[in-house]
């Protein structure tokens, strides 16, 4: 609330298509809604608006207002949102890992700053390494050592349901997760390889540069699909092997150092709802600048 008015933001996303500023503002115009900041762009034949929103002296109930909104959005095949600036809350993060602890360390000293508008409320892992890491942060950390996979993989999907997180971060956790765990979360789990995909898929993607001689290598962090390795693409960033100077433990620690700058950039445009999936392409959200301006009313 501000000066005493309720704000609220809209936001509409879809397939490019006449008259739909004019229909969402008449819906809105109906229900006693002012429109005090529009913003509106075309990208590739996606159609992407955002609303500044004044909905004090709402005719009906909100609630009746974001179900016409929702309906007005299934009737033009387009996702319409709106939620009041005072309900933005944090994104719930869980991270899951294995051994290796550098996206870690780097996702917990984000949080520490503030880098993102979410909170890591748990880490998960098939191994007790890093354990003392989460714990320094204190953030609750959970091993899943049942020796049978299957069951494991139950025991995980069940403690992700009663977490209910908004996205779920593979900060390299070193196993391949069943198609029913995408089903459950889609376009909500990210994952970071060491390479630059779609080249050096699966495991042991730094030596086969070393080994290829190639002069430069990077890492993906994209979305989690069942085609392993081959989800939409958030972010991409390379770095440069001095071939017969650098060792293979030397590609390794150039390539985690991105992979944690990487990753880090991916989750904190997820948390700050900067990006969408469409059509398996990962599109940016050109009004972040006006999200951001208003979020800070």
């Amino acid at each position: 609330m501000q000066n005493g008015r309720i704000l609220a933001l809209v936001s509409v996303v879809g397939q490019d298509q006449k008259g739909v500023v004019a229909r969402v503002s008449t819906y809105l115009a109906e229900q006693s809604v002012n429109i005090e900041d529009i913003e509106q762009k075309v990208m590739q034949g996606l159609f992407i608006m955002n609303m500044l929103v004044d909905v004090t002296e709402l005719s009906c109930s909100l609630d009746e207002v974001i179900r016409g909104l929702i309906d007005l959005g299934t009737e033009m095949k387009m996702d319409i949102e709106m939620r009041l600036l005072s309900q933005r809350k944090p994104r719930r993060v869980i991270v899951m890992v294995s051994k290796e602890d550098h996206c870690l360390r780097r996702l917990l000293e984000d949080r520490a700053e503030g880098a993102f508008a979410g909170e890591i409320i748990g880490v998960y892992s098939n191994h007790p390494v890093l354990k003392p890491m989460a714990d320094e942060a204190g953030i609750p950390f959970t091993h899943f050592d049942n020796p049978d996979r299957e069951k494991r993989d139950d025991d995980i999907l069940a403690a992700l349901a009663r977490a209910n997180p908004d996205l779920i971060v593979l900060a390299r956790y070193m196993q391949i997760l069943p198609p029913r765990f995408i089903q459950a979360w889609p376009n909500k789990m990210v994952n970071i390889h060491p390479s630059l995909l779609p080249f050096h898929k699966g495991a042991n993607a730094y030596r086969q540069a070393f080994e290829q001689g190639r002069r430069v290598a990077g890492c993906t962090a994209h979305f989690v699909t069942e085609d392993l390795d081959e989800g939409p693409i958030i972010l991409q960033d390379v770095f440069h092997i001095a071939v017969g100077e650098d060792s293979l433990d030397d590609v390794k620690r150039k390539g985690q150092e991105l992979e944690a700058n990487v990753l880090s950039k991916a989750v904190q445009l997820f948390c700050n709802n900067e990006l969408l999936v469409k059509d398996q392409k990962v599109v940016y959200k050109p009004g972040n600048d006006f999200f951001k301006k208003h979020h800070s009313l």
